[in-house]
């Protein structure tokens, strides 16, 4: 093929930027203006509605083979995707535990994306900003500046992370070049029978297997039972199965119940035993002026795992892991072949954050939190967390003055266990007009709560982590969840359903 044929055959040269840039600039300015709008009124919102057919269906239409003016796909976003969201920035949603984002920390992913980098390796502002970030959650938790740490996707992936290194300690072995065949006994893991489901498929995803796992008895207040754990490890080291590890919950997903951490902490001690918090619900009470006395013992800790994006209030997503021990953190994960070592100097120079966890492609998570936190600072997030707990304690309060309402356990924390109960009536059938009314809400788009069985009592279930709620929103709720069950009960709904 001769020059002349190669010539005919370019095309030219194609790139994804733009051909009117200042075209682009009154886009972006308009996307930013609704951005602040959407934010602002968002009171003003349902929570949530349902999705209508014709919206769905746009989304289920094939990939596009060519491409359309990028106003028009913000158009249809406008339309198909901001009327319809999961609804957990809005100050009535309290379903699952999840933060209510803040605009500073969207501002940052925005400049993240920009940026493009890759947090797997190199030396750059972004991995100084990531190590920034890990070192001030080290400091607020209270372990030592010589710990480590590293930014994940969130507490399924930070506990994962934890649970791997104590994994590899205590077996013994070197097992990551053996693999868990190699154990001279199995190990067991311990954590109550409130425990995240996320640490079963840890061990599952470990090679260790559900039964690893033993499930301690929690007590009234489900709070693991010390005494029941100590048991439990006395019964294993009889019968050649060989303790591990301890979870210690600070703030269960039911009921925001706090383990005692100074007592496992203790015990651990005794036992020679991996302490490991999931804290992804409770750990940064650890910065609340009177909330940090509720997760007193949480630095003694081997390893905890936390969430920015819930009490930081951190846009999804980010979770954190923390290890005590650097040398076992880097240990459990390095791999460095020729494409991936680090130079003495230029770009490949430095600490490469790949070595401390799975990812070898890492986002940059660290940017949201690290701007949200230098604006407004740590101490009035604590402050936000004792409004919660506040809150917290003053919808109990109004369910207790509530006829109609129940509180099912205590509060502990920032999550609420209730339920409408006009007397006289099954659990089954509680549980049927419970669920009615948080669906009516729903859908309704009033509040959204969400529901769990504890202990055998199904309960309406408010996660209250989220920085815009005020006193008249609960009220709110208290008032619709005993009208709605008032008039579901006028309907005999419980002898219909």
């Amino acid at each position: 093929m001769d020059a002349n044929t190669n010539d005919a055959e370019h095309v030219g040269d194609e790139t994804l930027d733009p051909a009117d840039w200042e075209q682009l600039r009154d886009l972006a300015r308009r996307i930013i203006d609704d951005a602040v709008d959407y934010t602002k009124d968002v009171r003003d919102r349902p929570v949530w509605q349902d999705i209508p057919s014709d919206v769905r269906a746009r989304f289920r239409s094939p990939a596009p083979q060519t491409g359309q003016p990028l106003e028009q796909v913000y158009n249809q976003l406008v339309t198909d995707m901001l009327p319809y969201p999961m609804g957990n920035i809005h100050p009535r949603f309290w379903m699952w535990y999840m933060g209510s984002s803040n605009f500073t920390g969207a501002l940052g992913d925005f400049l993240a994306a920009i940026l493009g980098s890759n947090l797997g390796g190199g030396d750059h502002a972004a991995a100084e900003i990531d190590k920034q970030v890990v070192s001030w959650l080290k400091e607020m938790m209270g372990y030592p500046a010589e710990a480590s740490g590293t930014l994940v996707s969130g507490g399924s992936m930070a506990n994962l992370i934890g649970l791997t290194i104590a994994r590899n300690k205590m077996s013994g072995i070197n097992l990551r070049e053996l693999g868990v065949g190699a154990l001279k006994a199995p190990m067991r893991f311990y954590g109550s029978d409130q425990l995240h489901s996320c640490h079963q498929i840890a061990l599952e995803a470990m090679g260790l297997g559900n039964r690893a796992l033993c499930r301690v008895r929690s007590d009234a207040n489900c709070r693991m039972d010390v005494v029941a754990l100590r048991a439990a490890i006395a019964q294993d080291r009889a019968n050649g199965v060989s303790p591990a590890c301890v979870i210690a919950t600070a703030g269960t997903v039911n009921t925001g119940s706090i383990d005692d951490l100074e007592a496992i902490a203790d015990l651990c001690s005794e036992e020679g035993l991996w302490l490991h918090v999931d804290g992804c619900i409770g750990a940064l009470l650890a910065i609340a002026p009177k909330g940090k006395a509720l997760v007193r013992g949480i630095a003694r800790a081997d390893s905890i795992a936390l969430d920015p994006h819930k009490w930081l209030h951190a846009p999804f997503e980010v979770g954190c892991a923390l290890v005590r021990d650097a040398k076992l953190h880097k240990g459990a994960f390095t791999v460095t072949p020729e494409y991936l070592e680090n130079a003495p100097r230029g770009i490949a120079s430095g600490e490469w954050l790949h070595d401390f966890g799975l990812q070898t492609s890492r986002g940059f998570r660290a940017l949201k939190v690290w701007m949200a936190l230098k604006e407004h600072g740590v101490a009035k997030f604590g402050r936000l967390i004792e409004q919660d707990l506040e809150h917290a304690r003053y919808l109990t309060e109004k369910i207790n003055a509530a006829p109609e309402l129940k509180l099912c356990f205590p509060t502990t924390i920032n999550i609420v266990c209730f339920r409408y109960d006009p007397g006289g009536l099954s659990e089954q059938a509680l549980k049927r007009l419970n669920t009615e009314i948080m669906v009516r809400m729903q859908e309704t788009g009033v509040a959204a709560v969400s529901d769990t069985t504890v202990q055998g009592r199904h309960c309406l279930r408010a996660a209250i982590n989220n920085h815009r709620t005020i006193r008249d929103d609960l009220n709110i709720l208290v008032q619709e969840v005993a009208r709605i069950g008032n008039t579901l009960v006028a309907e005999d709904f419980h002898d219909k359903y």
